[in-house]
């Protein structure tokens, strides 16, 4: 069963931003009816009470659709709503007006005449308000605050209302209306420039993509290029030596047939260097890949001095997990951390732990919890060949940990001491001994350790 919220989860960034910026301008026309029409229907009387409430809620839905069809054409998917907004301008107009004469001649009293001012006042607030957001412009919205202001004041003027009480009216309709209109341009910026950054991060994957592509193609065809030429050269001379029965020509397809070989030796380095995973690497990329998402992603811990199969294994598993951060879940952060612990008797163990809080509904649930990923289950199978384990899973609220041991090879190193003669060794004698001259131990192997000769499984004497 879907949990309520999930699919506001499941949305992207620049989707959830659209679905906050729409039901804003939504609830912007919920509260001019709460605020202006309730109040207006109880203060103004039977008589017209009710005409303006429904001229409010009028106006209100006339601005949540205006608001709907304008946040389309700014997201391209319609045309500009000309007719609406000219719609919404004369409804807006016709409500001011007739709020304004409600003000001088209506005959409900010092609280009915409060009503029909805030009407004057807020309606066209909230009208020319969201009127802004199908325009884009700051100049023509400055202009439409200064003419909603001006226009304002003059109405009341003409139907008798003092001076000053009118040029009261205009400010506080210049300032009403000028948040308003603010707000509505300023989402819109905010709406276009959440889409354009979006765009430009795929646009970056998109290049790396190709810039790898080229890459690859290009080392290919420095490796292939030569050699096929030299091939088609002497398959050509073997051809023609052939044809006038010449033995050369067994020579030269001979020759043809080592450097073939010798090209699919070199395929196959090229191909086995773009496999190999490099931890440093893996942890760089991720960490730049999952910011540029607007993921925050903290990497910890020393990486050098690993052998380098454990560092080929662990740098797959970081792009595995980077790679799942992005495609599952909505992850707000991402901690990488390596951690090195030695060991008695053996050579330690070297803990790689990846966590974030995106998991989604369902692996809180358990209905899947990432153990069963095709993905994690190579990752299981790289690390057994050097001898470590995989552990994934939902723990905490929302946060998914992904762990990986794996235990570190160890060197048998029998070192001996020289005597009292020019080496510098304390001990008695030149030989290898139990005796303060020798001595035999086991410590970690470096990454760059030389093994100069064969020695069984996972310990290599020197």
């Amino acid at each position: 069963m879907r949990k309520p919220g999930v699919w506001w989860r499941g949305k992207s960034t620049p989707a959830k931003v659209e679905t906050y910026t729409r039901w804003s301008f939504h609830f912007l026309a919920l509260l001019e009816i709460a605020s202006i029409g309730l109040p207006a229907f109880g203060q103004l009387g039977s008589r017209f009470g009710g005409l303006t409430l429904v001229a409010v809620c009028v106006h209100g839905a006339c601005c949540a659709l205006t608001a709907s069809r304008a946040l389309d054409w700014t997201r391209g998917i319609r045309d500009q709503p000309v007719r609406l907004l000219w719609a919404l301008g004369a409804v807006t107009a016709l409500i001011t007006v007739g709020a304004a004469v409600l003000t001088e001649h209506g005959s409900g009293g010092d609280d009915a005449e409060s009503a029909a001012a805030m009407l004057s006042v807020l309606v066209p607030a909230f009208g020319v308000g969201i009127i802004a957001l199908g325009i884009r412009d700051w100049r023509r919205a400055f202009v439409m605050v200064m003419g909603s202001a001006v226009g304002v004041g003059g109405v009341l003027v003409l139907v008798g209302v003092p001076a000053p009480a009118a040029l009261g009216a205009a400010g506080a309709e210049f300032l009403a209306t000028g948040f308003i209109v603010f707000t509505s341009v300023l989402s819109v910026w905010l709406l276009n420039t959440v889409y354009a950054l979006d765009e430009a991060r795929e646009t970056r994957t998109r290049l790396a993509v190709a810039e790898e592509r080229l890459r690859f193609g290009r080392d290919l065809h420095d490796v292939m290029g030569r050699n096929l030429a030299v091939i088609a050269l002497k398959s050509e001379l073997a051809v023609q030596l052939a044809r006038r029965g010449r033995p050369e020509a067994v020579e030269q397809m001979i020759e043809v047939q080592r450097i073939a070989q010798e090209s699919q030796r070199e395929v196959r380095e090229v191909v086995r260097g773009y496999r190999e995973a490099d931890l440093a690497t893996e942890l760089a990329g991720a960490q730049g890949v999952l910011t540029a998402a607007g993921i925050d992603c903290e990497v910890s811990g020393p990486v050098t001095g690993l052998p380098a199969q454990v560092q080929a294994a662990l740098g797959w598993v970081v792009r595995e997990a980077a790679t799942n951060v992005l495609r599952h879940g909505d992850a707000g952060r991402c901690s990488v951390s390596l951690r090195v612990t030695e060991g008695r008797g053996d050579g330690g163990r070297v803990t790689l732990t990846v966590e974030n809080d995106g998991v989604p509904g369902e692996a809180r649930d358990g209905e899947s919890g990432g153990e069963s990923g095709s993905g994690l289950v190579g990752l299981r199978e790289r690390l057994m060949e050097v001898g470590g384990v995989l552990r994934a899973g939902a723990v905490g609220d929302g946060v998914f940990r992904l762990v990986a041991e794996v235990a570190l090879p160890v060197v048998s190193v029998a070192g001996a001491a020289p005597g009292p003669g020019p080496g510098p060794g304390p001990g008695p004698g030149p030989g290898p001994g139990p005796g303060p001259g020798g001595g035999q131990g086991l410590v970690p192997a470096p990454a760059s350790a030389p093994a100069p000769a064969p020695a069984p499984a996972r310990e290599v004497a020197s």
